[in-house]
């Protein structure tokens, strides 16, 4: 065995936290490839951890899931070393299929320092990036046939939140009893949302978001303020509680949440103020129960699902390089409200709500109502959300 073998054995058991390997029946690939128990599966993880609210842990679990059933070899990386190290290490230790949650995609992509682009130096590894489409050049070619990209329609059921959020705050005073502290409509109309990082990723959140609430407010004829911090990470929970602090002493009645487990701390800071927030990723309404309104819903582990069964199948070239999942694809929506339902008070004003979002819905599944997506490119005009004051 080479040196260099070697040094790639040993940096893979550096940046590796956890091995999971599967060994079932060793499925045939479709009759045309190799066996599912020869087949390697990575995942490298977000800075999140594969423990996370959702992002990471739903696809984690899925990949673990499909390796027991197929038999395949699946390993979770939570990269110390970087990014571009864990992805370098895992394509040439041989792993057929890659996903990368966290949001760097330039050495995999163009390169850097000099070196050839990841993605080309190993064009037998599938990889797999999220939440952007950087695989493409300025004439919107395919760069490497090896990479795809997935993104979520995240913009849609995040509208559908901002929606429900002003429908619910303006009919406060019939829907919540004792234990919730909000402010009244009268005294101000707030919203606050925190970010994990200043890009597209996140910044399509808030401004579906924004849209749902200006539609809503324009029907209502009032206007809303709108509070943003879009620098906390993902991974400290005490920032998360001081940040919705603050937007609520600011006279916020919900604080959005697009940052990982810092939204651990926004839910539990919701509940001790008696207000509200808006989770993501998965369905955490039983986090803090009648305290996080809704959560809008990003599910990876439907993506993981079809990229790992095409890889079994041997049909992975099938498959487009840019692949998107919105509301129809069941990978995103609001969660059914079931949770904060519990603690409705007047229940035929709950039902006037859920229908009006309901409507939104259809909507937006027949195309008739469109929502600004920046992961794609489209630019959020704040001129076109005149019932929204963004501060």
């Amino acid at each position: 065995m080479n040196i260099r073998k070697v040094a790639k054995i040993v940096a893979l058991f550096l940046i590796a936290v956890m091995v999971l390997t599967a060994c079932g029946g060793g499925t045939e690939s479709g009759g045309t490839g190799p066996k599912a128990s020869d087949l390697k599966v990575g995942v490298v993880c977000s800075a999140a951890g594969q423990n996370d609210t959702g992002y990471n842990k739903a696809l984690v679990e899925k990949v673990k899931q499909l390796a027991e059933e197929n038999g395949f070899h699946a390993q979770i990386v939570e990269p110390t070393s970087g990014v571009q190290n864990a992805l370098e290490t895992l394509a040439a230790d041989g792993y057929n299929l890659v996903f990368s949650m966290e949001y760097d995609f330039e050495a995999l992509v163009n390169g850097v320092g000099g070196a050839k682009p990841i993605a080309e130096q190993f064009p037998n590894t599938t990889f797999v990036v999220f939440n952007d489409n950087p695989n493409v050049d300025e004439a919107g070619n395919v760069k490497h046939k090896n990479v795809y990209s997935v993104l979520f329609n995240i913009n849609e059921p995040s509208y559908l939140a901002g929606y429900l959020y002003v429908l619910v705050n303006e009919e406060q005073a019939k829907l919540f009893g004792d234990g919730y502290n909000m402010v009244s409509p009268d005294v101000a109309r707030v919203a606050g949302f925190v970010g994990g990082t200043n890009s597209n990723g996140i910044l399509v959140f808030g401004y579906g978001f924004v849209q749902g609430m200006n539609d809503a407010a324009a029907e209502l004829g009032v206007k809303y303020e709108y509070l943003s911090k879009n620098d906390a990470g993902f991974s400290d929970p005490a920032l998360g509680s001081t940040i919705a602090g603050t937007f609520y002493d600011n006279n916020a009645n919900v604080v959005f949440a697009a940052a990982g487990v810092v939204g651990d701390g926004i839910s539990s800071k919701a509940k001790e103020v008696g207000r509200l927030a808006v989770q993501v990723d998965a369905n955490l309404d039983e986090q803090q129960p009648g305290y996080v309104l809704t959560s809008v819903l990003k599910l990876t582990n439907v993506p993981a699902e079809t990229f790992v069964k095409a890889l079994v199948a041997g049909t992975l070239d099938q498959l487009d390089n840019l692949q998107t999942f919105g509301i129809e694809s069941k990978a995103t929506d609001i969660t059914d409200l079931s949770v904060i339902e519990k603690f409705v008070v007047d229940k035929e004003a709950w039902a006037a709500i859920k229908a009006k979002v309901d409507a939104k819905r259809q909507a937006i599944g027949s195309g008739s109502l469109k929502v600004v997506n920046v992961q794609i490119g489209e630019t959020f005009d704040p001129a076109l959300c005149p019932n929204v004051v963004i501060k």
